[in-house]
């Protein structure tokens, strides 16, 4: 562990609480993360988990279709003290030997559990290791079970929410998992409690754009259509979309469909722009945030600023906005474009996250406990086993490069060198931004004629 707490203060450590935390300890926090939204939510968590106090960010980005580029870290704000790349085995040989209080893995269920098991073969016959904090990024609406059962082993499970707390430590008593790894916090993006007033501004709608929510071009052209219609029905407004990427760019979710293809800045009405980069800097301009169910509506919420969940691909499991349906956000775009202002339920969103201004004090208090004992934490113990899953779980490290074990086949050769790796990367970005925002459009006409 970090000579930031030397183990003869490991008893006083015990006694003090959350709020004592910041004025007495620097903690070395690793984040890995494998998108853009898990390194935001991992980066800005490891700053959450001291409090007033001080963490020493290192990031470790795993390779893959979504690792974030650099322009998304930057975006994020958290300045790492170190942030590198690579696959599975590179982020374990980094870790192996690492002196940090924690490990936070914000990744994909079936990456967490690969680096859980690595994680545990890479540790056996330390003294001490960091605690191992995994979660959430966003609502969980599906795949629960799957999802929980993945993450299931690590020190500290975070539940977003206190309907998320109840969730997933039924599922885990259900099947013999540690109920009490659950701790309840918030997500750790959500800002300022106070929107900020229009002032001279005009009022302003934020349509809060998601990669694959809705999914079909015929779908996100009617978004499009209605984003539009409410700018010509309201000119005193300004109508501004929030995209998560530009074209080409990778993200959590791929992105077939990109609005700025499908409708070109440079043909938008005076009043409608488009937007990228940090959701807090949009938000702090806007007056009405709309969506289909990204977590930008509980960011909204927490900021006071009204919400409207659309209703106008259906209320459904697959879109994500089942979650909001009690929430009293769920509107349609005629319904905005006649002036209907929602208002969400503070019941609901005391239940789902929003407003709690104490959402880390808990998971502070188990981290303090649990760093003082950092000499005596047991080895980490994934639920899966080959043992108990044994048809599932060698298929699914093996899809990350480990043997069954956790460890990494002797001799495999698992990447190129970084520099040429990252060229690579960049001219296929390029070459799919191309094809996104020039040649599909063509085709797309020509076969229409």
């Amino acid at each position: 562990m970090s000579s930031a707490v030397p183990a003869n203060v490991a008893a006083t450590l015990v006694v003090m609480n959350s709020a004592e935390l910041g004025s007495t300890t620097t903690w070395d926090v690793h984040v890995v993360a494998d998108s853009d939204t898990r390194w935001k939510w991992g980066a800005s968590l490891a700053h959450q988990l001291t409090g007033a106090g001080t963490s020493r960010v290192h990031g470790h980005l795993v390779d893959g279709r979504a690792a974030p580029t650099d322009a998304q870290v930057r975006e994020v704000g958290v300045a790492a003290v170190t942030l590198t790349r690579g696959g599975m085995s590179d982020v374990l040989n980094r870790l192996a030997d690492v002196e940090a209080e924690v490990v936070v893995l914000a990744c994909a269920g079936g990456t967490i559990q690969s680096l859980l098991h690595g994680l545990a073969h890479a540790w056996q016959g330390r003294q001490s290791r960091p605690v191992v904090v995994t979660g959430y990024v966003g609502v969980v609406y599906e795949r629960v079970v799957d999802g929980l059962l993945l993450r299931a082993g690590a020190d500290v499970v975070l539940a977003n929410s206190a309907a998320d707390e109840r969730t997933f430590r039924s599922v885990y008593r259900a099947v013999g998992a540690d109920p009490d790894s659950v701790v309840r916090t918030a997500l750790p993006f959500l800002g300022s409690r106070r929107g900020t007033p229009a002032g001279d501004r005009p009022f302003t709608v934020t349509f809060v754009a998601q990669p694959s929510v809705p999914e079909t071009a015929q779908e996100r052209r009617y978004a499009m259509t209605q984003v539009l219609e409410h700018a010509r029905r309201h000119p005193e407004r300004h109508v501004v979309v929030k995209l998560r990427a530009r074209p080409g760019e990778q993200t959590t979710h791929v992105e077939t469909h990109h609005y700025a293809t499908l409708v070109r800045e440079a043909s938008l009405p005076a009043n409608v722009s488009y937007a990228y980069g940090s959701m807090a800097d949009v938000l702090d301009r806007t007056d009405l945030c709309v969506t289909v169910s990204s977590t930008a509506a509980l960011e909204a919420m927490h900021r006071n600023i009204p919400v409207g969940v659309l209703t106008d691909f259906g209320v459904r499991e697959s879109l994500g906005n089942h979650v909001f349906a009690a929430s009293g956000a769920l509107v349609s775009w005629p319904e905005l474009h006649d002036g209907v202002l929602p208002t969400t339920d503070p019941t609901w969103a005391a239940d789902n996250g929003v407003g709690d201004d104490d959402a880390y004090e808990a998971v502070r208090d188990r981290l303090l406990r649990l760093t003082a004992q950092h000499d005596t934490l047991p080895p980490l113990r994934p639920w899966f086993t080959t043992e108990k899953s044994g048809a599932y779980l060698p298929h699914l490290l093996a899809r990350h490069g480990l043997d069954p074990d956790g460890s990494t086949p002797a001799g495999r050769i698992e990447h190129q060198p970084h520099r040429g790796r990252r060229v690579l990367r960049g001219a296929a970005r390029r070459v799919h931004r191309l094809g996104t925002a020039r040649i599909e459009p063509r085709l797309r006409r020509w076969a229409n004629q």
